[in-house]
């Protein structure tokens, strides 16, 4: 479980509500109908933005957000540069055999090509094609949460009109336009909670995530490719090894 997630939403969540509760007014902020309206009316604008599908892969994606192993990027390099060298000793047929010691699918699926004797801009183009999907399919689920961290705020709005037109239906009673302003204002509140502690960071927490694993994918490929053409292991090395941070790159040391 990835532990930022979680107690990043539990803190922005935590720090809004504790000087609420403090001040003995936490009822105050309790208010069924501007939840009805921000909360349901966000995702009922959702539902008509997105078929049904993506809205299902949205919180398929989600747990990636709290779940996801982080890319050890050097480890994949050696992997690579291990299967370079055994492709130099042993011919590419050799990699074959390796297969069965990779969970990754992307990664068996490019070696099989190889293996197979594919072309560079084959292997290049299916690959490639693979991980514009991949691409694709994580945008569609940080989009869905961008959506819904636009929309919340603007129901708020909505909410709050709702609520100013009572509360100026009842002006012959000034004693009640407090109390009015106040539940009116509540979902605004509510509209900017669910988005800046809930959609937008997980949304971004989804790019990042999208980012690592494309990425990695993008690695592997590149290592692959250099492996078909028969690179050096130690140019192959230095190659990959750009995509990652110096402080991390073995063949530097």
């Amino acid at each position: 479980m990835d532990l930022g997630t979680v107690l990043g939403l539990v803190l922005a969540n935590a720090l809004v509500f504790i000087p609420i509760i403090m001040a003995g007014d936490l009822e105050s902020f309790i208010d069924i109908p501007s939840i009805l309206i921000v909360v349901g009316g966000a995702i009922s604008a959702v539902l008509t933005s997105f078929p049904i599908p993506e809205l299902f892969g949205a919180f398929a994606a989600l747990k990636k957000a709290f779940f996801s192993k982080p890319q050890d990027y050097a480890k994949i390099i050696d992997s690579l540069v291990d299967l370079g060298e055994k492709a130099r000793r042993e011919g590419l047929l050799a990699l074959e055999r390796e297969l069965a010691n990779f969970d990754d699918d992307f990664l068996k699926k490019a070696i099989q090509l190889a293996v197979d004797g594919n072309e560079v801009q084959v292997i290049e183009g299916v690959m490639g094609i693979e991980i514009d999907n991949i691409e694709d399919r994580h945008k569609t689920g940080k989009d869905i949460f961008d959506a819904l961290g636009s929309l919340a705020p603007a129901f708020g709005m909505i909410g709050t009109l709702i609520g100013l037109i009572q509360m100026l239906k009842a002006l012959d009673d000034p004693s009640n336009i407090g109390a009015g302003m106040a539940v009116a204002l509540i979902t605004t509140f509510y509209g900017s909670l669910i988005a800046n502690t809930i959609c937008i960071p997980l949304a971004t927490k989804l790019d990042r995530r999208s980012k690592h694993e494309v990425l990695e994918k993008n690695i592997i490929l590149s290592g692959i490719l250099a492996i078909q053409s028969g690179d050096n292991p130690r140019v192959l090395r230095d190659k990959l090894e750009t995509f990652i941070p110096p402080k991390l790159r073995k063949g530097s040391k």
